[in-house]
């Protein structure tokens, strides 16, 4: 019977363990493919590659991160409502109330949350309405849309998640 215990003490501990380490994962890999995008691609492209041959092949990068990063929101959306029940568990554990008493943890939890809507409309916005008239040689032409709004809404969830890390423990 004590090692059924054991077992299950085992379990309750390493499932929030995977969960983090696959909702970190994801972040990680989306937020530094985005990265990798902005800081080597897109500028790399645009001094190696004639300026006609920049949207055709950013666009091909594109068309395959967008099928990676639409995976990894839903990854990261549903990792992220596993966390905040454990995280749940554990406040309730060591103060005997609720997520739903600790006021800082919640503010840093809803301002992250709301990044997250913004960056999932940003996705939703240019996987649904992204317009295929824009003018091949642009200037302004990005690999991904709104990359750099991304890309900064991204580090702020980042920053949000360390905060929340902190202030639970």
């Amino acid at each position: 019977m004590e090692s059924i215990q054991s077992l299950a003490t085992d379990l309750n501990t390493l499932i929030p363990i995977l969960n983090h380490w696959l909702h970190l994962t994801a972040a990680v890999i989306w937020i530094g493919g985005l990265a990798f995008l902005i800081i080597a691609v897109t500028p790399g492209l645009k001094k190696a590659v004639a300026k006609e041959q920049i949207k055709p092949i950013t666009d091909a990068f594109y068309q395959h991160y967008k099928k990676v990063s639409g995976v990894l929101l839903v990854v990261l959306l549903l990792t992220g409502g596993i966390n905040f029940h454990y995280v749940n568990q554990l406040i309730t554990a060591q103060t005997g109330s609720g997520i739903e008493h600790h006021a800082k943890y919640l503010t840093v939890f809803f301002i992250k949350l709301f990044l997250v809507l913004c960056l999932l409309t940003l996705f939703l916005y240019t996987v649904l309405f992204q317009s295929d008239d824009a003018e091949e040689g642009e200037e302004s032409y990005e690999a991904v849309p709104f990359q750099q709004t991304a890309l900064w809404i991204g580090i702020f969830i980042l920053l949000c998640a360390a905060a929340m890390k902190h202030l639970h423990q």
